[in-house]
């Protein structure tokens, strides 16, 4: 095969990358298939990311480098997705770092199995100076699919996926902020068969940019309003979520909209954030909104629930009214051992 045709498009979305990005490009020029594009695409970067970028172009014809101006994650996902010329997908962060023969593993696995339209692996967790922190090492269940509707097995940098299926189901979408990836791989998963590969293919970086509580709850809920979209697409209705170009804002759910009930549970999830506890008054706590949806709350939403019941009980005791003792108890149905945690608080106040 000639170097104008690639086996494989791998597709690196940066922004403000000078520190890990020409590491990430360096292994993925160290594969061991060579028959691969790179396609990077800087979203806006406002340090040494460019001047990078273009040596390693310059050095290297495999290279592409797309530019767009700070137009966001999902936007430079699709424009690369765009531009890829292989029948095969593959996906890096410029923080990461690729396996020497990961490309090779998983094209050889995709074309062994034809039928897999999007196939994840393993990593091994490292820090900021690239020191082994553990291993994120994802067994992949006996129904894989079943577990796609809980939650995602993926690990977002590390899968490989199909440009036909990826074009068919529209690429990412950007209704799902935060959550995107999780939406795609729920659509991939309704055209082919989706699968793990059970051996280490990335270094994966975690570092000082940590996830703030606001896009924690952000990513929460577009992953409840994509399992909410898919188990529409599987009833065969059509999907809700078309109808939306943006992130919804759960402030301001339409009446009737597939996302209302879900945008009135995120309402009272928010005052998991102190301040926003405190600056709220007591008629506006929805208790019903948590207790009505008991029984499909995550792990991740029963985490933000407990904070912000925890939070709203600290306020004083006469606004809440009869309110108090109902929170109390959806706080001991949630987690005993919290509950007690704000007895013991609310009895010292």
């Amino acid at each position: 095969m000639s170097p104008e045709q690639p086996k494989v498009s791998v597709i690196m979305p940066v922004r403000d990358g000078e520190r890990w990005v020409a590491e990430a490009i360096r292994s993925v020029r160290d594969q061991t298939l060579a028959a691969f594009e790179l396609v990077v695409i800087d979203d806006g970067s406002t340090d040494a990311t460019p001047d990078i970028l273009v040596a390693a172009a310059a050095a290297d014809p495999r290279i592409v480098v797309l530019q767009q101006q700070r137009d966001g994650l999902v936007a430079a996902l699709n424009r690369g997705l765009a531009a890829a010329r292989a029948p095969l997908i593959a996906r890096l962060d410029a923080d990461d770092v690729a396996l020497p023969d990961r490309l090779a593993r998983q094209v050889d696995h995709m074309a062994a199995h034809p039928g897999v339209v999007l196939l994840g692996g393993w990593a091994t967790i490292i820090d900021e100076q690239g020191r082994p922190k553990g291993r994120e090492m994802r067994p992949s269940p006996k129904n894989l699919r079943a577990t796609l509707m809980k939650k995602s097995p993926f690990i977002h940098p590390t899968v490989m996926f199909r440009a036909e299926a990826a074009h068919r189901v529209g690429g990412y979408h950007a209704a799902f902020e935060a959550g995107e990836d999780y939406d795609f791989w729920l659509r991939l998963a309704d055209v082919g068969e989706i699968a793990i590969l059970p051996e280490l293919l990335i270094r994966y970086r975690e570092h000082g940019g940590s996830v703030t509580r606001t896009r924690q709850l952000r990513q929460i809920y577009s992953a409840r309003l994509a399992k909410l979209a898919a188990a529409e697409r599987h009833a065969g209705r059509p999907d809700p979520s078309t109808a939306l170009s943006a992130p919804p804002d759960w402030h301001n759910a339409t009446p009737g909209s597939f996302e209302r009930d879900s945008s009135r549970l995120f309402r009272m999830l928010e005052f998991a954030d102190p301040a926003v506890a405190a600056s709220i008054p007591a008629s506006a706590i929805d208790l019903d909104a948590i207790t009505s949806q008991f029984a499909t709350l995550t792990a991740g939403e029963r985490k933000f629930a407990r904070a912000a019941l925890l939070n709203l009980l600290l306020k004083d005791r006469e606004a809440l009214g009869g309110a108090r003792w109902p929170m109390i108890l959806t706080l001991l149905r949630l987690d005993p051992l919290k509950t007690i945690k704000a007895a013991w608080q609310l009895r010292n106040r």
